[in-house]
């Protein structure tokens, strides 16, 4: 396994969590800590638009950098869209301001699968690789760089819906209807995604994240059947990066148990479910990644402070806790809730751990 070591020649916390490994504190980060929560982010946003920051490798570090320098979190992870592989293959689609992306010719045909060739990482998205390799020069040793990606179901429905859905109603006629299109379709982006995910690895980045944002509109039984032979296939894959692999789905409390045999090093879990009843599902040869409401840092600091310290009571101090929210951060967070959060973290996990040896 690869080790991202600080001054004292030491694996970060971070990366020892996701090893299960004893750690001095529970490490933190958060999900689209890049953002709009930071001034320094709307700074940059103010002159430039999403896709001309994460394609310009100077300014996709630059604010890839900025919560690791502002908030003081444990690991950074790229500032990215997870539409970028679909882009870099010559999907015809548009970013649209409160909408996301609208894909301009949806995938509901076994010839509208055309569109989407082979990924070539250094031809088709060269400014991806770019960025790892100046963000890990800034970072050096002290902070580990996680990649990430969409996962394949996530994109799927993005592409046959045409754009965000709260129903994924043409996603799952054209899965029932064409399930032949539809396994195509997966293997498709299967195929993007571990290229992808790969060619981040090799330029640097420490852990990789699979990001699946719709799944969790699934039955247990439908995940079975139409995701999880390839989640399977990707992060089987990726076992070879020698890389931990972070798994994350939304609203997926009925589908761990699938996910945890799937081959993730960590198991992200959002907060529809609490952290020790996930846990046991999970089991313990995984670490766990999770997973306070990001709702909750809209609260007062008391609120925060106190569903916070319930979830690390939950982690118990057990090995592999890596503590994030269950979702991305809202751009309307206060500041400061996320300043104290780090700390608070880091203070009262060392707490816990330090009663728990006492015992």
């Amino acid at each position: 396994m690869t080790k991202l070591t600080n001054m004292t020649g030491e694996a970060s916390v971070f990366l020892r969590a996701c090893q299960r490994q004893s750690v001095e504190h529970t490490p933190v980060w958060f999900m689209r800590q890049a953002g709009r929560s930071l001034p320094e982010y709307r700074a940059i946003r103010a002159k430039h638009d999403f896709m001309t920051i994460s394609r310009q490798p100077e300014l996709c570090a630059e604010v890839t950098l900025q919560p690791v320098r502002r908030l003081g979190v444990d690991a950074a992870i790229l500032f990215a869209d997870i539409m970028t592989p679909l882009l870099a293959v010559g999907v015809d689609l548009e970013l649209v301001e409160h909408v996301g992306p609208v894909i301009r010719q949806p995938v509901r045909s076994p010839d509208d699968l055309r569109q989407l060739r082979s990924l070539t990482p250094e031809e088709d998205a060269p400014f991806i690789t770019d960025a790892i390799r100046l963000i890990k020069a800034e970072l050096g040793e002290r902070t580990p760089l996680i990649g990430f990606a969409g996962a394949p179901f996530t994109l799927a429905a993005y592409l046959i819906e045409g754009k965000g859905s709260r129903s994924f109603t043409t996603t799952k006629a054209l899965m029932y209807q064409q399930p032949q299109v539809w396994h195509a379709l997966m293997n498709r982006l299967s195929d993007i995604t571990i290229t992808y995910l790969s060619a981040q690895a090799q330029a640097g980045a420490d852990a990789l994240q699979l990001f699946d944002s719709w799944v969790g509109c699934l039955s247990p039984a439908d995940y079975a059947t139409y995701v999880h032979p390839y989640a399977e296939r990707i992060l089987g894959a990726l076992r070879a990066t020698g890389k931990p692999l972070i798994h994350f789905g939304t609203n997926t409390a009925t589908l761990l148990d699938q996910m945890r045999d799937e081959g993730g090093t960590v198991i992200g879990v959002d907060w529809r479910i609490p952290l020790d009843a996930a846990w046991n599902v999970i089991g313990a040869e995984h670490a766990i990644q999770g997973n306070l409401d990001p709702g909750v840092l809209l609260g007062p600091w008391e609120i925060v402070e106190q569903q916070a310290k319930a979830v690390l009571r939950q982690a118990a101090g057990r090995n592999g806790h890596i503590f994030n929210l269950g979702h991305g951060i809202y751009p309307e967070t206060p500041l400061d809730n996320l300043l104290r959060l780090v700390d608070l973290v880091h203070e009262y996990s060392a707490e816990l751990a330090e009663l728990a040896g006492a015992q």
